[in-house]
């Protein structure tokens, strides 16, 4: 099934609707039922490893990263940005997506600090520039810290004009991160699969159509594909096939995931392993070069969803 997409809603609607979505609610229960008292361990990886043990599949331990954004908190606080990559490390991460800056640190110095660590900095979010010299300070910098990937984060409109530049103006940007051996890609949130913006067109709509599939990858968040599908109705009854579908049916190739659950109580994002979403279905259904764990609320604390996150896609057959 591919699409136009009827979308009538923003997200954070979404989320206060979708702890009533009782149909939701029942198909997913006795999934969550099954996990929680391995969530409740830290051990939530092993359901899916016992639930998929037929299938011989696995994530790849070097593809294996984690967004930074997650770890907000304890970069911009306690424990710090050093103690915090520290522990990344130590849970076993071989690489990480950058987010809100260095921290103090130049490019160059950064990489020596991730070197020391053993960590990679693979790819980043990045929004588009204000201008030449800022794309240039920002290829310059990936090339620096040897990342193989930089990612628009988010872009939100109603006008479809605005779609149509800003995926010229990527398109731009990526022809230059190339010649400079960086891919650059999309990073899609729930608005881009449920915003209307006339004749039933959104925005995932011009940009599948507007970015050269040469130049532009799609970094596909599955939690917010997955919220898109359940919003716009087009995926409410199985929000995993809409998801495959988004994947399938883009010009642009799917180089990266974000990997993040989502909860059967309220909608909100949940630690890896404890919420609703099959992966093993999804990496079944298309396999990718970078699975990011993610998750903008964790459940404890960034640690210890960083830690779960990393068990459950090393312990996940699919």
């Amino acid at each position: 099934m591919c699409y136009g997409y009827d979308g009538n809603g923003a997200l954070e609607r979404d989320r206060a609707r979708s702890g009533r979505d009782r149909r939701s609610f029942l198909r997913t229960s006795a999934a969550v039922a099954a996990t929680a008292g391995l969530a409740a361990t830290g051990l939530a990886g092993a359901a899916p490893a016992a639930a998929h043990g037929r299938h011989r599949r696995k994530v790849p331990p070097g593809r294996i990263s984690i967004q930074l954004w997650t770890m907000r908190d304890s970069l911009n606080g306690e424990p710090g940005y050093d103690a915090t990559l520290a522990r990344l490390a130590d849970i076993g991460y071989p690489k990480v997506e950058l987010a809100l800056g260095y921290f103090g640190r130049t490019a160059a110095e950064l990489r020596r600090f991730l070197d020391d660590l053993c960590l990679e900095a693979s790819s980043s979010h990045e929004g588009v520039s204000a201008d030449e010299a800022a794309l240039e300070q920002k290829i310059e910098n990936a090339v620096t810290l040897g990342q193989s990937s930089m990612v628009v984060p988010f872009l939100e409109s109603a006008v479809e004009d605005d779609w149509k530049r800003w995926a010229e103006q990527m398109n731009t940007e990526a022809a230059a991160a190339r010649s400079a051996g960086i891919r650059y890609g999309y990073h899609n949130h729930a608005h881009e699969f449920t915003t209307d913006l006339g004749n039933g067109r959104t925005p995932w709509d011009v940009l599948t159509a507007e970015l050269d599939p040469r130049l532009v990858h799609l970094e596909i968040d599955i939690y917010w594909a997955v919220t898109g599908g359940i919003e716009s109705g087009d995926g409410a009854e199985d929000p995993e096939r809409f998801t495959l579908d988004v994947i399938r049916c883009a010009r642009q190739k799917t180089r990266q995931y974000h990997v993040k659950d989502r909860s059967a109580a309220d909608g909100d994002m949940a630690d890896l392993g404890t919420g609703t979403i099959d992966f093993a279905r999804i990496f079944r259904g298309h396999e990718v070069g970078e699975y990011i764990v993610e998750n903008d609320t964790p459940d404890v604390t960034p640690e210890r969803s960083a830690e779960v996150g990393y068990r459950y896609l090393r312990r996940l057959r699919y």
